[in-house]
């Protein structure tokens, strides 16, 4: 049979989609696997091919788990919000509902082209109104429950996209869409506390089968640290400084104290601050200053002392001097800090450039060149002195703050409440109502969607905000609790949002009375096994199972965790090593692959090309190998026999127990180098028989199912080949009889001798001294040291 993908692979997919080979069944007999990759978000570029690669890991599990007997949900959709539309649209001049119609239908096409087994009759938009009206739902729960404020702060803000930012979502003082330098702006900003969540999010680790780099990147992420809160008085003041530091055994080591810039303290003092219009003048270029730039470790040092106000040491009662620097921030702790120049690094670059004291307090380095960040005796340190390990230090010293009342063990995470709110209209409006009565007010549910208005002019305002701050419209309505004139709230949600439920509502996508029937969310989850990229593996999974969380402790999902497992795929590279860009000229258009060789070919050769997990560069010869080995692949019915070897046949075993191991392992170049391995030998054999064809066929299915079909039907498998069962191996037939080992005499290969697979030493030396060719090149010699490796070699010494 010669590989005719073009009629082949549009003839089975036909076939498949009639069949609805791939819709999941609710409340099937049959155990259920949910297996889920993370949805698209539609640009207008259409698909690449590292969208191939991260969607054909599960594409081949999940064929597989249909073989096996399983009840498999693999959906699809599409994650539409959001700003590169948007920015897209501003651009072209065209409405962003008719960009990300355009967009999903492309998106669909190439998808269907390619072949993957998605169920199509759950497809989910996150831009549809009857899916964010449930988005909104649960924003209102939040809301209901006190997981949602709004507050003044400092933001990050991209001037070019005219939006606010989140932290996660500007990192490295770069705008994650456009990349442009972001920078600090005051605004009031929609917060959900998933803080409150941080002990779950970490204890809901220990619950799941994730990568262990998964785990490390969730776990830094959320950043928890145990410390103390210790409160440092001020001289002049009846106030108190409060700081928080995972160091209080180094208590006795503070020589100065920094607050951020920006501190409350500062203005409600500021009568007692003798240079509050340097203070003022400081505050100013601060803000110019993206927290990024503000935090950097390496850079130079700025700083300000603060004339009127110092503090008192808790513990000896010491005048502590008090400075303003850019590098605390109020977001972060308590906005001040205790600072240990002798075992810190920034605070003893802040001591020597501002001439204060460097105390030791832990012995060891050498202070007069830098800080002693090592453990060692407790030095200068009162009741600490002499003790040894930082635990002990540390445990000792809280006992004493809390004695004298000064202060206490504690915890802090590094992650912040989630910036929720965007400054422009593609997005899910926030279903919140101003009244000047009753204040923040949720737009009573069986009012959901509240729906975004259709506007001509959805360019954003010059001073960030929102272009439904421009529709009268939408923005005066009434209250929905005392029926005066209210307004809307005009920002809109990140796209974020739509992304951290949509696994919920694949299990019931046309549900109008709820997100998804309890019943079916019972049945289904938790989600058996989620891949994805690693770049998502902090923010969007952070955010979903924080929102999944919530949703379990109302009662709503059956399950506290969302995901049982979670895997991640590498990037493809160029074929330069380098990253794929536009600007580059090095990205590959998986269409012309398709276009060239076919689907299968694509499919195979982006699981072939490297560890699944890791980076690999594109390369077209490697394109060209796995199009002569589904090519010979389909030949094999030109060599049909009624027979096969014993050989052959423990061959086949062989790969059937490593190809199923390894999709399981996620080691799909394997698995494919194993198939190839026994196709070789086929053709060495010159023969195969139809039996052991088609269970060649059933394990390529999942990686090339458009001619293992064709091949399955050319030989009278019954219904379709992705539907057949999956191979079972017998352990008995996977064992070698024989084997054929090199002989070595003093380390040189003198010949070869094919023996027992089992074979001990001394039967290996008797064939050894039963050979034609080595027995006389070790007569008359004596034998000094006989070195023999099971199945592989046999070295004999002799003189």
């Amino acid at each position: 049979m010669k590989h005719d993908f073009r009629n082949i692979e549009s003839k089975w997919q036909e076939k498949w989609e009639n069949a609805k080979l791939f819709e999941a069944v609710d409340f099937s007999e049959k155990p259920k696997y949910y297996t889920l990759v993370e949805f698209p978000y539609p640009s207008g570029h259409g698909m690449h091919v590292g969208h191939i690669k991260a969607y054909s890991g599960l594409e081949v599990v999940s064929r597989k788990r249909r073989m096996q007997g399983y009840n498999v949900m693999f959906p699809i959709g599409f994650d539409a919000f959001g700003l590169p539309t948007e920015n897209s649209a501003v651009k072209f001049g065209v409405h962003p509902r008719v960009l990300t119609d355009e967009n999903i239908k492309k998106f669909t096409s190439q998808l269907k082209r390619v072949g993957f087994s998605f169920d199509w009759s759950r497809v989910v938009d996150t831009t549809e109104e009857d899916y964010y009206r449930w988005t909104q739902w649960i924003f209102r729960k939040m809301f209901d429950n006190g997981l949602v404020f709004r507050d003044k702060t400092l933001v990050n803000y991209c001037p070019h996209c005219k939006v606010v930012l989140s932290n996660e979502d500007s990192q490295g003082g770069k705008c994650d869409i456009c990349h442009n330098d972001v920078v600090q702006k005051s605004k009031d900003v929609w917060y959900l506390r998933i803080t409150q969540y941080a002990d779950k999010l970490l204890q809901g680790l220990d619950k799941v089968d994730y990568l262990p780099m998964v785990r490390q990147q969730q776990e830094n992420w959320i950043g928890k640290s145990t410390g103390a809160f210790v409160n440092f008085k001020l001289k002049e003041v009846e106030e108190t400084l409060r700081i928080y530091t995972t160091r209080p055994d180094t208590l006795f080591g503070v020589t100065f104290m920094v607050m951020a810039p920006e501190h409350p303290l500062l203005d409600t003092y500021a009568d007692k601050v003798e240079n509050m219009a340097d203070v003022l003048a400081y505050r100013e270029e601060c803000a110019k200053k993206t927290e990024f730039e503000r935090t950097q470790l390496v850079k130079d040092k700025t700083g300000l002392k603060i004339k009127g106000l110092s503090a008192v040491h808790p513990i000896t009662g010491k005048e502590i001097p008090i400075f303003i620097s850019d590098y605390v921030m109020m977001g972060y702790g308590t906005g001040a800090i205790m600072a240990v120049p002798a075992h810190d690094g920034r605070d003893y670059d802040f001591a020597k450039k501002f001439g204060i004291d460097i105390i030791p307090v832990i012995e060891g380095g050498d202070i007069e060149k830098e800080a002693y960040t090592g453990d060692g005796n407790m030095i200068n340190s009162d009741f600490l002195n002499g003790l040894t390990d930082k635990k002990s230090s540390i445990a000792r010293m809280l006992v004493e703050l809390e004695k004298l009342g000064v202060g206490e063990g504690g915890v802090q995470f590094k992650m912040k409440d989630w910036a929720f709110n965007r400054q422009r209209y593609w997005g899910e409006p926030i279903p919140i109502v101003h009244c000047p009565t009753c204040g923040m007010v949720g737009v009573p549910y069986e009012e959901l969607p509240l729906r975004l208005p259709p506007v001509e002019n959805f360019q954003p305002g010059e001073g960030g905000e929102s272009p439904l701050a421009k529709i009268d419209s939408f923005v005066n309505c009434k209250c929905p609790k005392c029926g005066g004139d209210a307004k809307r709230e005009t920002d809109t949600m990140p796209q974020w949002a739509g992304s951290s439920w949509y696994f919920l509502r694949y299990i019931d996508p046309k549900n109008t009375e709820a997100l998804a029937s309890p019943e079916k969310l019972n049945y289904w989850l938790p989600v058996d096994w989620y891949n994805g990229g690693m770049e998502h593996v902090t923010r969007h999974m952070i955010y979903s199972r924080f929102w999944h969380k919530f949703l379990y402790d109302l009662g709503i999902v059956p399950c506290d965790e969302p995901y049982s497992k979670r895997t991640a795929q590498g990037l493809i590279l160029g074929a330069n090593g380098v990253k794929m860009s536009k600007s580059l000229g090095n990205v590959v258009d998986p269409n012309d692959v398709v276009d060239s060789y076919g689907a299968d070919v694509l499919r195979t050769y982006v699981l072939f090309m490297g560890d699944y997990e890791q980076a690999a560069p594109w390369s077209d010869s490697s394109v060209k190998g796995c199009k002569r080995f589904i090519e010979r692949f389909a030949a094999l019915t030109d060599m049909l026999s009624d027979t096969v070897s014993p050989e052959l046949e423990a061959s086949l075993h062989r790969t059937i127990k490593k190809v199923t191991d390894d999709i399981e392992a996620m080691k799909f170049n394997t698995a494919i180098a194993a198939m190839m391995a026994l196709l070789n030998e086929i053709h060495a054999a010159g023969s195969v028989d139809k039996e052991s064809l088609k269970t060649l066929a059933k394990l390529l299915c999942p990686f090339a199912p458009h001619i293992c079909e064709e091949v399955w039907a050319e030989l009278g498998g019954e219904g379709f080949c992705s539907a057949a069962e999956w191979p079972v191996y017998d352990e008995a037939k996977t064992k070698v009889s024989s084997v054929e080992i090199a002989v070595q005499i003093c380390g040189k290969l003198r010949g070869k001798i094919t023996i027992p697979a089992e074979a001990s030493e001394e039967e290996a030396f008797a064939a050894v001294m039963a050979d034609e060719t080595l027995a006389p090149q070790l007569a008359g010699k004596q034998i000094i040291k006989k070195i023999y490796v099971k199945g592989r070699l046999f070295n004999i010494v002799a003189k």
